[in-house]
């Protein structure tokens, strides 16, 4: 692992986005809630949650951090030529190291929960344009993608 003991503690925020695609069939499973493992979306926030927690155990190399928030969001985009559920996660801490892959984990066990959860009604739902958006704190300051 890198070094961090010289860096300053500062407030750091990183917000990353990602999506699912699948079929309108699918997508009206997870609105009406009829899915039969339940409350998709419910589920693949807590599991968005304990996925930013658990980054350290995930990606090899990566500082274990007390982490202050994260949040898991998710958008419905139903009228989409193929529906849509974008996710977007926000990690936050104070400390040395930022919290970028706590934000892009959060989005893909997010969304990897999602199509665990519907995967019996569609095998062919696809994760895409998983990416940080933002990030902000430490020595480098802010960053926003285009």
């Amino acid at each position: 692992m890198v070094d961090v003991s010289a860096k300053a503690s500062t407030h750091r925020v990183a917000v990353a986005t990602g999506r699912i695609q699948m079929l309108p069939a699918t997508l009206a499973l997870v609105q009406a809630g009829t899915a039969k493992k339940g409350d998709v979306l419910g589920i693949a926030r807590i599991a968005g949650i304990q996925g930013a927690k658990r980054t350290s155990d995930l990606i090899p190399l990566c500082h274990p951090l007390a982490l202050t928030r994260v949040a898991v969001d998710f958008e419905v985009l139903s009228e989409a030529s193929t529906p849509t559920i974008v996710c977007q996660a926000t990690a936050e801490t104070v400390g040395p190291t930022g919290v970028e892959m706590e934000a892009l984990t959060a989005v893909q066990v997010a969304l990897l929960t999602i199509y665990d959860m519907c995967k019996a009604a569609d095998r062919g739902m696809t994760i895409t344009d998983v990416r940080l958006l933002k990030k902000q704190g430490g020595k480098s300051g802010s960053w926003e993608a285009d």
